[in-house]
């Protein structure tokens, strides 16, 4: 579901340095249960579990299911995947709140390895959604009011946990 820059009307994006290789953080990030690292957030929905994952997330054209606290699912869908520098994925089928506003998103990560040891790596985390007609305004405020502060809410937690098992 790529877009173009002038359709997506609502992004966020975080950072955060791990203690470990742009791979290892790269890996750790991807193979962990987003169960462990989303949970609910006011309206915003947790993550409660994960259904039709492969073994290994992180070959293109992979998908899986997020089921959500409100009872609603998304499909996440990798698109691009370099290893230790790059992840993108799309999500679709929002239900609930989402569905009635959004036709999709896209997520992306990138690793950027911090300083001349390669000890370190910088972890951007980036969201777009895509409102659907007329609901552009809607989605800009709840990103800004709510899913901005969540992404720096979730992302030191995932930074912590790539530090402590890298």
């Amino acid at each position: 579901m790529t877009r173009s820059a002038a359709s997506v009307s609502a992004r966020a994006a975080v950072e955060g340095v791990a203690a470990a290789s742009a791979l290892s953080a790269w890996s750790i990030a991807l193979q962990t249960s987003p169960t462990e690292f989303y949970p609910r957030f006011g309206p915003l929905p947790a993550v409660v579990g994960v259904r039709h994952q492969p073994q290994e997330w992180d070959v293109v054209g992979s998908t899986r299911t997020l089921d959500l606290s409100d009872g609603g699912h998304v499909v996440e869908t990798i698109t691009q995947s370099e290893p230790g520098v790059f992840f993108g994925y799309d999500l679709s089928g929002f239900e609930k709140l989402f569905g009635r506003l959004v036709s999709g998103a896209r997520a992306e990560w990138t690793f950027t390895p911090e300083g001349s040891s390669g000890a370190a790596t910088r972890i951007r985390w980036t969201y777009a959604f895509h409102p659907l007609p007329g609901r552009g305004w809607i989605v800009r405020a709840i990103v800004a009011a709510l899913w901005a502060p969540y992404m720096r809410r979730v992302l030191p937690a995932i930074v912590a946990e790539v530090g402590r098992r890298g």
